[in-house]
Formats: structure tokens, sequence, C-alpha cells
């Protein structure tokens, strides 16, 4: 704050004013946003990711926040005695898990956010793939990475069948900021728990989003050497899948960015979360926070 008050008024001007043609670009647009991360979990950093979601909203775009919550959720079971198990980067989900899921991403992580949005002058709504029929799903069949004839049993773990975008589309209409919990459910009404950024990925392809961005724990995508790529096509991507550049954690990341920039999202950014404002900086200046990844 100190160093604000340093900037002459005209520099100050000329900042406000280079965001000008990225406002008049992305009026009207759907900008998806995953939030995860430091972000969600550092005060200063969500009091920040808040107000950009409002100021994006009141110039005239329509952010849809679809949120995670790992590390809220491995303390919640870890209250319960219960310990987080994965497989393949999937957390494993018994009945039980997938109460304390539903409860912490539901209800706990998502009115947080809630609050946050509207506390810094937004209306935000929350939402599960429950509502209004959001995300139907069945559950994943998970195929070993080593050995495709094996399939790994990950319980309530979900994989989308279909997105019905009305409800996000009506809140929209009305000045409302959705938040959404990656929950989906079954035809029997089961409860599904859904990777944040493969809900993110498929909704802003439905949504036909003008970008999807990511917030991370990681300056973007990195090459070999830890140097940061801040702008990859589709076919760079699955270069860099193919030569076991991107791998782990990153995997399921990256591929709902690429299936999203295949399948008509404009740009996808993945981008710092640590970085404060990063979201503003990525979408209203020159400068890059972190890699897009173009369609094209």
């Amino acid at each position: 704050m100190t160093d604000l008050l340093n900037i002459a008024p005209r520099d100050k001007a000329e900042i406000l004013a280079q965001a000008l043609p990225y406002i008049r670009r992305f009026h009207g647009k759907t900008m998806v946003i995953k939030y995860g991360g430091n972000a969600m979990t550092d005060p200063e950093l969500q009091a920040d990711f808040a107000e950009d979601v409002v100021l994006l909203k009141l110039v005239g775009m329509n952010p849809v926040v679809v949120h995670g919550g790992g590390p809220q959720i491995e303390a919640a079971l870890g209250r319960l005695g219960k310990k987080g198990e994965f497989i393949q980067g999937m957390r494993v989900t018994d009945a039980e898990t997938m109460e304390v899921v539903e409860w912490v991403l539901a209800g706990e992580v998502q009115q947080d956010i809630v609050g946050l949005i509207n506390q810094a002058g937004g209306k935000a709504v929350g939402l599960t793939g429950r509502d209004g029929g959001l995300i139907r799903a069945q559950k994943l069949k998970m195929v070993d990475n080593s050995d495709p004839t094996k399939e790994h049993d990950v319980g309530q773990v979900g994989d989308i069948v279909s997105i019905d975008p009305s409800v996000v589309m009506a809140l929209q209409d009305d000045q409302f900021i959705p938040v959404i919990s990656p929950i989906g459910f079954g035809e029997n009404n089961e409860s599904y728990n859904i990777n944040a950024d493969v809900v993110a990925g498929k909704l802003a392809t439905v949504l036909k989003a003008e970008k999807l961005v990511l917030l991370t724990n990681t300056p973007g995508v990195l090459d070999k050497s830890g140097k940061l790529l801040t702008d990859l096509t589709a076919r760079e991507i699955e270069e860099l899948f193919a030569d076991g550049t991107i791998s782990g954690g990153m995997l399921p990341k990256i591929s709902g960015a690429l299936d999203a920039a295949k399948s008509g999202v404009n740009s996808v950014h993945i981008i710092d979360g640590r970085v404060p404002h990063a979201m503003l900086l990525e979408i209203l200046t020159d400068q890059a926070y972190g890699t897009m990844i173009r369609s094209h």
C-alpha cells in the first residue's frame, strides 16, 4: 500500500487507461476461473481474489468461479481420524469420505468464497452440481497408467456425463456471480466428487467462455530446466505430455485446459495464485503472469 501511495497521479491514470482495450474486448464475455492453491488459504490473497472477481463483473465481464478444497478436505478427514488416500492423483472417495467432501466443499469452503465476494461488493451465489441439474456424473473408470488392462476403484469419484448451464446463465443475466462446488449427481441421485480442474474446463467449454483461468501454486507450465513457458499451442502441450515434461499433479489440470482449448475456449491461462491480483494482471494488462494455452 505504501508503494501505491508513491505512484504519481498521472502514472496511476496511465495504468488504468492501459486496461481499457481489454475491458472493451472482453465486455460481456464469460470468464471461468478455477480457484485453488494458496490463493484459497492466505487471507490477503483471498481478499485480493474476491476484489478481482468483483471488478471483472463491474466492468462488464461474467466471471464464474469453480473451486477446489483439497487441503480443507484433508484437514476435516484428519479431525475424524481418517487419512486421505490417492491413486494416480485422484482422491479415493468411499461413502464416509464423500459425506465429508460434500459438507466441506458445498458448505464451509463455498460459503467462505461467497461471503468474501459479497464483502467485496459483489453478489455471489453458491451452487453444486445438483442445483438446476447442473452436473450429471457417473462413476469414474480409472485405468492404470502402466497397465491398460487394470482398473482402479476410486469410489464415488465422478466422470462428467453432461453439464446443463441454464442455472449459471440465469444467474449471470441477473448480475450474480456463480460459485460452483465440483460435486455431481448420478442417475440414482448419488453424489460424486469430481476434479475441480475438469469441472472448470468442461464448464468453460459448455458456456463458450472467452477464457479459462486456473489459479495454481506454480508460476505456470515449466520446461525441463524450470523455465516458464508463457505461450503454448494445443499441439505444443501434447508434445510436453509425450516427452514427460508435464507429469504428476499437473496432468489432470493441463488435460482439462487442453480439452477446453481444443473445444472452443479462446485461451486458457495457468497463473500463479501466490501473486497478489495475478488474475487482473493476466486479463487486463500486456504482462504475462503465467502460461497461456491457445487453441491454435
